[in-house]
């Protein structure tokens, strides 16, 4: 089979689309002929070696953590799903003609493989940092890179669940951040100013890493009311760093369940060929994306 593989640590130049044997589905594991694949900012970060201290990996190694697609494979213990069963899910080295995953859920029906590759880890990660921080009904949300994937679906979710939202981004995005639900502000000079002149904000979000955790903590009174996925210094400044998943399985679920009853959708901005994973990484490494970026397998 293909896939995206690389040998050694650096920039998008390090990736190499090769020949691999298929890999094959263990116990509680199933194996998928892969139709696309999600990029994610976790993809890149670990091809830069960012997470070698914390989260070694042998190389070389495959890329990816999301992935839609057909079931190909079942492992033993394996229950609810059957070779032919469409799903969507989280695993390894996704970047591939066919990929194992440890979770999954059924796609809803409807839903393009395109579209379905691009929520596991970015819905995951949304739940996970909504209830981390603490935020409730009623409260006012400020999400810091509100336009990328993470971002829609945090605003859609906080917004199904009773929580008014500001969400900052590039002026390009301001009309998509308010189609989600959202109040938006550029995150130009001066957008602290424009935060405050819009009400009190309880909690937020920093999932863009632009080195604003100082001003949300400002604006939030409180550095237990943030939590920041992207800037490794959170620390720093008493602000919690959300990096380590909680249970992908229940997070999958709901995101079939939301889908399928219309109240979430993370729109595929750009969509690349196996071959064009160096470029994906590129673009998704330079911020300002709208929705999600995928790779097309078959």
């Amino acid at each position: 089979m293909k896939m995206v593989s690389f040998a050694e640590f650096g920039g998008p130049e390090v990736l190499r689309l090769v020949d691999a044997e298929v890999p094959h589905a263990g116990p509680g594991r199933i194996r998928i002929a892969v139709r696309a694949a999600g990029v994610n900012p976790v993809d890149w970060r670990i091809r830069e070696g960012q997470f070698q201290k914390a989260r070694p990996i042998e190389l070389p190694a495959g890329v990816g953590l999301d992935a839609a697609g057909v079931v190909d494979e079942v492992g033993a213990g394996v229950e609810g799903v059957a070779v032919g069963d469409p799903v969507f899910g989280e695993g390894a080295s996704t970047y591939a003609e066919f990929a194992v995953l440890s979770a999954w859920a059924r796609m809803p029906e409807g839903l393009p493989f395109e579209e379905a590759a691009g929520y596991p880890s970015v819905v995951e990660t949304a739940l996970r940092v909504i209830d981390q921080v603490g935020v409730q009904p009623g409260q006012t949300l400020l999400v810091s890179g509100a336009s990328g994937g993470v971002g829609s679906a945090v605003l859609q979710i906080a917004r199904h669940r009773g929580i008014a939202v500001v969400g900052t981004a590039g002026a390009a995005n301001q009309e998509y951040v308010r189609s989600l639900g959202a109040v938006a502000t550029t995150y130009e000079k001066g957008w602290v100013e424009r935060v405050r002149q819009l009400g009190a904000v309880d909690a937020a979000l920093d999932l863009a890493g632009a080195g604003v955790l100082r001003e949300l903590v400002e604006l939030t009174g409180d550095p237990q009311k943030v939590v920041s996925i992207a800037d490794l210094g959170a620390p720093e400044f008493g602000v919690r760093f959300s990096g380590t998943a909680g249970s992908v399985p229940a997070a999958l679920a709901e995101a079939a369940d939301l889908i399928a009853r219309g109240k979430l959708r993370i729109p595929v901005e750009k969509a690349y060929a196996l071959d064009e994973a160096a470029a994906a990484h590129a673009d998704s490494r330079a911020g300002h994306t709208r929705g999600r970026r995928v790779i097309l397998v078959a």
